[in-house]
C-alpha cells in the first residue's frame, strides 16, 4: 500500500491500534476476550461431578475464599506491603478498581449468562461438592470437625455447653460408658440428654435391664417420663421393675382427668383392688366414700334450694358445689347447713366425724367457725359445756381460750360473748391485754379489783366514757375501804 492508503485504512477501520498508554481500552479489550472464551469454557449446569477449587486452596464460594480474594485485590494497590504470592514485575500494574480475578474467571457463570456474585456463590446448590486441600491443623481442632471424641470427652463437652453428636456411639458398651460418665459428673441436664438418646436407640428390655443397676439414672429417667407425661412407658417401666405400689398410685392419679363425678366415683371404686400399701389403701377407700356421700348430699341440697322451702338455703344461698371438695370443707359445709340433723343421716356432722375418724380438736375448730359464722351463739356455748361426775356444768375447750377469742372476733362476735371467753383465760396479763383490745371493760375492772391496785383503777377510769356504767363501777370500788 501507499503510505496515504495505509493511513486511511487505519483511520477508517473499526479496530484501533494497541497502545500501552490507554489502560481503559486495554481493559475493555480484555473483557471482550473473556466474553469470547465463554462458550468454550461453559459447562452443563447440572454437572455435579466437577470439583471446583480456587488458587488459594479454599472451596470456591466459601466465606474464607471471598475474604482472601478481597485481601488479594487490596494488596495490589499497596506496594509497601509484601504480597501473599510472588508476582511478576511489570511496568503497567493492573488497575486496583477491577472486580475480576483469575479465580473468578474459572468460577464459571450462572444460567443467566453473567458471572456469579458473592451472594449467589453462597446460595449455590448443595448438590455441588466442593473440596479443597487444607493446611495441617492442630489435632484438637481437627477433632471438632470429625467428632473423634471418647465417651468421657463427649460428656465433658456436654457439661461445658458445647454441641456434640451422640450418633457415633453405636455399640452398647459405648452407650453405657456415656451414661456412667454422665452420672459421675453429677449434671442432671447431661444425664437427661444421654437418657433421651438411649431411649431412642435401645430396646425397652435392654434399657430397663441396664437402668435397674443404675439407680441415679433410673430416678432421672422416671422424672423425665413424668415431666413429659409419657404414662404408657412409665407404667411399663414400673411394672418391669416390680414396683407395684408405684404402678397403683400412677393409675389412681388418672381420676384427675375424669370430669364427671359419677364416672370418677366408679373409677375410684375400681382402684380399691389395686395393690396399695396399708395406709394408701385407707386413703383411697376414704376418697371413694367421701365422693359417694358428696354426690348424695349435693343432689339433696340442690333440690331443697330450688324448692325454696328450707329457710337456711334462702337466707344463706350456697356459693359453690360440694362435689370433689376436701374432707374438712365437707365437714364445715355440713356444720353450716345440717348441724341439727340426726346422726343416722349422711349429711350429719357427727356421722361424718365418726365415719372419717376426725379428731376432736379438728371437729371442734370446724364446728366453732361454722356456727360462729351463722351467729348461732347458743350452739357455740353448747360446744364448751361439759359435765363432771358430780353433775356440775363447766366450760371446757380442746383449744386455748385465746384461740377461741380470736375465732369469735373474726366472726364479729358481740362484746358480751367475747367477754365470757376472755374471762376464762388463766394468765392475768394476757387476759387484761385481750380485754383492753376487745373493750371488755368488766374483765379489766374485775382483774384490777382482785389485784387490789388503786393506781391501775385510777388510770383505767380515764379510758372509759364519762357517766358510763364502767365509770360508776370504778368509783364504787375506789370508795370502798
Amino acid at each position: 500500500m501507499m503510505k496515504a492508503d495505509e493511513e486511511d485504512y487505519w483511520n477508517s477501520s473499526k479496530f484501533k491500534a494497541f497502545t500501552f498508554d490507554d489502560e481503559d481500552d486495554q481493559l475493555k479489550e480484555s473483557k471482550q476476550a473473556v466474553n469470547s472464551l465463554r462458550p468454550l469454557v461453559e459447562e452443563d449446569d447440572d454437572e455435579d461431578e466437577v470439583e471446583k477449587v480456587s488458587w488459594s486452596g479454599e472451596p470456591v464460594g466459601s466465606i474464607s475464599w471471598s475474604v482472601k480474594e478481597t485481601a488479594a485485590s487490596n494488596q495490589r494497590t499497596d506496594r509497601d506491603r509484601e504480597p501473599a504470592f510472588p508476582r511478576i514485575n511489570t511496568d503497567t500494574p493492573p488497575k486496583s478498581s477491577s472486580t475480576y480475578s483469575l479465580s473468578a474467571l474459572f468460577k464459571g457463570k450462572t444460567k443467566g449468562g453473567n458471572f456469579q456474585t458473592f451472594t449467589e456463590s453462597l446460595s449455590e446448590s448443595s448438590s455441588v461438592r466442593l473440596y479443597a486441600p487444607e493446611l495441617r491443623k492442630p489435632k484438637s481442632e481437627c477433632k471438632d470437625y470429625v467428632s473423634d471424641w471418647t465417651p468421657e470427652e463427649t460428656v465433658q463437652r456436654l457439661q461445658q455447653g458445647k454441641v456434640v453428636s451422640l450418633e457415633k456411639f453405636r455399640s452398647l458398651q459405648d452407650k453405657l460408658l456415656l451414661l456412667d460418665f454422665a452420672v459421675s459428673g453429677n449434671d442432671g441436664n447431661v444425664i437427661t440428654a444421654v437418657l433421651i438418646y438411649l431411649k431412642r436407640t435401645l430396646s425397652k428390655e435392654v434399657l430397663v435391664r441396664e437402668l435397674e443397676s443404675r439407680q441415679t439414672a433410673l430416678r432421672h429417667f422416671i422424672h423425665y417420663l413424668t415431666e413429659t407425661k409419657d404414662q404408657r412407658l412409665l407404667l411399663e417401666l414400673l411394672r418391669a421393675l416390680g414396683r407395684t405400689e408405684d404402678v397403683a398410685l400412677m393409675q389412681y392419679k388418672e381420676h384427675f382427668n375424669i370430669p364427671d363425678e359419677n364416672k370418677r366415683r366408679d373409677f375410684l371404686k375400681s382402684c380399691l383392688s389395686l395393690p396399695f400399701s396399708g395406709e394408701d389403701s385407707a386413703h383411697v377407700q376414704d376418697h371413694y366414700t367421701l365422693l359417694e356421700r358428696q354426690i348424695i348430699i349435693e343432689a339433696t341440697d340442690r333440690q331443697a334450694e330450688s324448692g325454696g322451702k328450707v329457710e337456711i338455703f334462702q337466707k344463706f344461698p350456697r356459693r359453690a358445689s360440694i362435689l370433689n371438695m376436701p374432707l374438712i370443707t365437707t365437714l364445715y359445709y355440713c356444720c353450716f347447713y345440717h348441724y341439727p340433723e340426726a346422726e343416722g343421716t349422711y349429711s350429719s356432722p357427727t356421722n361424718i366425724r365418726q365415719t372419717f375418724r376426725i379428731s376432736e380438736k379438728q371437729y371442734f375448730v370446724t364446728a366453732l367457725a361454722a356456727r360462729a359464722k351463722l351467729k348461732a351463739w347458743m350452739d357455740v356455748d353448747a360446744l364448751f359445756s361439759s359435765r363432771n361426775w358430780l353433775g356440775f356444768t363447766r366450760k371446757k375447750s380442746p383449744l386455748s381460750f385465746q384461740r377461741v377469742v380470736d375465732i369469735l372476733h373474726k366472726n364479729s362476735a358481740p362484746t358480751q360473748v367475747l367477754q365470757e371467753y376472755v374471762g376464762l383465760i388463766g394468765d392475768a396479763d394476757l387476759r387484761i391485754s385481750l380485754a383492753q383490745k376487745h373493750k371488755c371493760h368488766d374483765i379489766v375492772i374485775n382483774t384490777y379489783r382482785d389485784l387490789k391496785d388503786r393506781q391501775l383503777l385510777l388510770g383505767y377510769r380515764g379510758k372509759v366514757e364519762r357517766g358510763s356504767a364502767e365509770e360508776r363501777k370504778i368509783n364504787e370500788l375506789l370508795n370502798n375501804s
